[in-house]
Parts: structure tokens; sequence; C-alpha cells
């Protein structure tokens, strides 16, 4: 309890997420006058981020600048803008559909987010929208990046339920496109309400020049979902390859990369991560803290008891991982999780491994848009300028059909299963 208020007081007074998590764990220490645990603290924070796969982070960033500096990620606005721009609320479905496209790319909520918080914002708000509605709806389009391939979260669950990587990256090809069609159904009811401008309607020969325009940036994707799903190479050897193919396309296709260009491209990349990073580093000691307060065994222990059916505990699990992840940054939420509800959900339920992995990092996901902490709309306000409470309350739709597909997912195997076996 006395961490749970220092993590608030915290936050309430302005302090920054990461530091907000260092701190609440300094305070538990404390609290629990067990003064040796200091001598670790430094170890865990190093820890947090002393993981090979999460090199992946900065290459998918680095991606994202790439993209945006080479003019792929404005191809494929404009491509998507080609096919539903003059729609009424053409914008924010330009907005939904291009972070589809850019989550096979990127791998990344945060960094999806800080990228197309950049280039959509701007240009919602020239055309009307409310800042705030449009930095809400990019951070929820963010949620596509974790489910759809290449996810670097479906990689650590892969490892830590020790189930083929290709699997898990498959299953989440069925949840993003439900995901996506939802958030479509909701900016249809949304720009009906509140009466969305339409955009400009192309002639057929504009469209077709555009989408030949952008086809090669297909590329990107294809690189780098194929080589994983093929096996051909890992999540961070697939983030390399595809920056490769960023610079070949952005160079030599679209022709605005400039090589001098890069090492400004790298150094935004590097402060970008080095952001996500701490945030990672300090939910891992944050993660610790919990662990050792033996707060997930407890947890796990009382659904066991209380949960009589596969259902039941699906649910329970969802209410337990929302609240979790509401305050601790993904990868480590798996980590600190996943060991002790994994065994609950297959040996005592026998609940597929792959459909339990899909459920919980969509969960885990959707606390990134949850309070109190909600990091894709604090990325988002750190943008473009808005308010994260107030971007909360704009995109309430969202969240809530958001979890209406978390429990369809929850109930139905098959929509996670479909093409992982």
């Amino acid at each position: 309890m006395v961490t749970t208020a220092a993590f608030l007081a915290f936050m309430l007074v302005g302090v920054p997420i990461g530091v907000c998590l260092c701190l609440g764990s300094i305070v538990y220490i404390f609290a629990s006058g067990n003064s040796l645990l200091f001598q670790s603290f430094p170890t865990q924070l190093f820890g947090g981020v002393d993981n090979y796969g999460l090199i992946s982070i900065p290459l998918f960033v680095l991606i994202g600048e790439i993209m945006n500096g080479g003019g792929i990620t404005r191809r494929i606005i404009d491509m998507t803008m080609a096919f539903v721009g003059a729609m009424r609320g053409g914008l924010a479905y330009v907005n939904l559909l291009a972070n589809m496209f850019v989550a096979s790319i990127l791998g990344s909520a945060t960094a999806q987010v800080a990228v197309m918080a950049q280039m959509m914002v701007p240009e919602m708000e020239k055309k009307g929208y409310d800042k705030t509605f449009a930095a809400g709806l990019t951070a929820y389009s963010g949620m596509l990046g974790p489910i759809i391939p290449p996810s670097i979260m479906f990689v650590v669950y892969s490892v830590l339920a020790q189930v083929p990587v290709s699997d898990m990256l498959a299953a989440g090809i069925v949840p993003g496109i439900l995901l996506t069609v939802a958030f479509c159904l909701v900016i249809a009811a949304m720009g009906f309400v509140y009466n969305y401008p339409r955009g400009e309607r192309m002639k057929l020969k504009e469209r077709v020049r555009i989408v030949l325009d952008a086809l090669p940036t297909l590329l990107i994707p294809f690189v780098i979902v194929g080589s994983i799903l093929s096996g051909l190479a890992n999540a961070t050897e697939a983030a390399a390859v595809g920056a490769v193919a960023a610079v070949l396309v952005g160079r030599f296709w679209i022709g605005e990369l400039k090589f001098p260009d890069l090492p400004r491209m790298m150094l935004r990349a590097g402060i970008y991560s080095a952001v996500v990073l701490f945030l990672v580093a300090a939910a891992a000691v944050f993660s610790w803290v919990l662990v050792y307060g033996m707060v997930p065994q407890q947890v796990a222990g009382w659904v066991q008891t209380v949960a009589s059916d596969p259902v039941t505990f699906m649910l329970l699990v969802n209410v337990i991982l929302l609240v979790i992840g509401t305050v601790i940054d993904g990868a480590p939420g798996l980590i600190m999780t996943v060991p002790i509800l994994l065994p609950i959900a297959t040996e005592v339920y026998g609940i597929d491994p792959i459909h339990f992995g899909v459920v919980v990092v969509v969960n885990l996901v959707l606390g990134f848009l949850s309070p109190p902490v909600g990091l894709c709309f604090f990325v988002a306000a750190a943008v473009t300028g808005a308010k994260p409470g107030k971007m909360f309350l704009v995109t309430l739709p969202f969240f809530f059909v958001s979890c209406l597909m978390l429990v369809l997912l929850s109930l139905i195997p098959s929509l996670s299963t479909f093409f992982a076996r």
C-alpha cells in the first residue's frame, strides 16, 4: 500500500513515469526494512535491458526514422488515402490503416506511436480534427504494433512459453485484423456523430499512380515478416535487414533519402530508444519488487482457488493483467506473469499456450492505454503536446471496443490459433 501510494503521489506531481517506477521501488525497499535490496537495485535496473531481443527496438525505431526521412511513410499514407480518404472521417481511417501497415514493420507500440504521431496528428489538425482525438487515435492504433507480426512481445512470450516463434507471430494476424475492423467501426460511428470532414475524392488514374508508386515500400514488411516466419532470421536480425531494405527503397526507388542524413536519423532513433528502454529498465525493477513481495504468487494462488473452469480463469486473468499492464511495461509484465500463470492455464485448465499468449499480450498492450500510466498516451503527448488524461476520455469508445475484442479472443481460441498451426 505504501509503495502504491508513493507511486501515485510521484506521478500526480508530474514526475516522469520511469522515475516514478524507480522511486516507488525505493520506497518499498525502505518500507520493507531490507536495506540489502539496495545492493541489487543497479543489477536489476541493468538486467531489465540486458536482453538480446531488445536490440530490435532501436532498430525498429531506426526503420521508422528512415521511413519518415526517405518518404516511405508518406507514400504509405498516400496509398491508404487513395482508398479511404474520401470517406467521412477519411484521415482518421488513413491514420488507422497506415498504422496497420507500419505495424508490420515496427513491431513496437511506443515506437509506432512516436513515428506516426509526428506524421498524422499535424495533418489531421490542419483538416479540422481535434488534436486530442488525433493523438488518442494514433495511440490506440499503436496497439496494432505488438499484435501484427513482427511483434517483440510475441517473441518474448515464445521464449518464456517455449513455443515456436513463427506460430506466435502468425497467431497475431487475425486479432490484428479484428482490432483494425473494430476501430474502423468506431471511427464510422464517431464520424457520424461529430460530423468529421471528408477528404478530396481522387480520380481513378491518380489512385492507380499513387498505389504503384507506393508498392515498393511494401517490400519492407515483406522482408521483415517473411524472414521471421520462414525461420531465416530472428526479430533482431529481421529488424536489421528491414533497416537495410528501408535505406535501399528510400534512396534508390523514392530518391528522397540522403546518406548524409543517416547520422541524424540514428541520433533521433537513439534518443527515442533510450526513453523506451529506460522505461523497460524501470519496469523491470518495479516487477522485481513485486515478485520479492510475493504479490504475483499470491494473486496466482487466489485465481486458482476461485476459478472453477477455463472461461472463469481467462476472465479473471484479463482483469488481473489489465491492472498489471497499467503500471508495468509489456515485456517486464510478461516476464513477471507468464512463468506463474502459464502452468496454471495449460496444466490445470488445458488452455492452448498460443491462445493464452495472444490474450496475455493483447491485455498488456491494452494496459499501455489505461490509467494511471497509459504509456502510449504519454508518448503521443510528448510528440504532439496533447494532454494524456483528455486523450483517454476522448477515445473511451476505442477502450470499450478493445475490451470487447479481448473478451472475444479469450472465449474463442480459434481466433488466435487460426494461422498458428
